[in-house]
């Protein structure tokens, strides 16, 4: 038999043959592209810089899906390796997403009380 399982918000077809039970993945099926509604930050949020290249800089992903619960830097910022840029919150726990490089913060994506899904880009530094 054949199956479609979603799997980290990807879909593989997979077969489950009889004789042994094993799963074994046979293709990747596209993910449909879902529409989100878009955010709109409060006083407190800083900006982001306007849209452009994100490729150009060092990209900060979200590790896990969650909510955005603090924003602790701003466009411009000069920040150190290890710096907390973002908390997140997911399964009732708070995560802090640090900086991976030293740089300055040329991008923020997301804003307070944003949703983010797994390798969502939070920031480009």
């Amino acid at each position: 038999m054949k199956y479609i399982v979603t799997l980290n918000n990807k879909q593989y077809t997979v077969e489950v043959t009889e004789t042994d039970a094993a799963i074994t993945a046979v293709s990747d099926v596209p993910s449909p592209v879902q529409a989100k509604p878009p955010v709109t930050p409060d006083a407190n949020t800083p900006s982001s810089a306007p849209a452009g290249d994100i490729s150009a800089g060092t990209q900060v992903k979200s590790p896990m899906p969650g909510n955005i619960l603090q924003v602790k830097v701003a466009v411009g910022q000069p920040v150190k390796a290890g710096d907390v840029l973002f908390v997140l919150e997911a399964m009732k726990m708070e995560n802090e997403i640090v900086a991976p490089v030293a740089g300055t913060v040329k991008q923020i994506l997301v804003a307070k009380g944003g949703v983010v899904e797994t390798d969502a880009v939070l920031a480009v530094i």
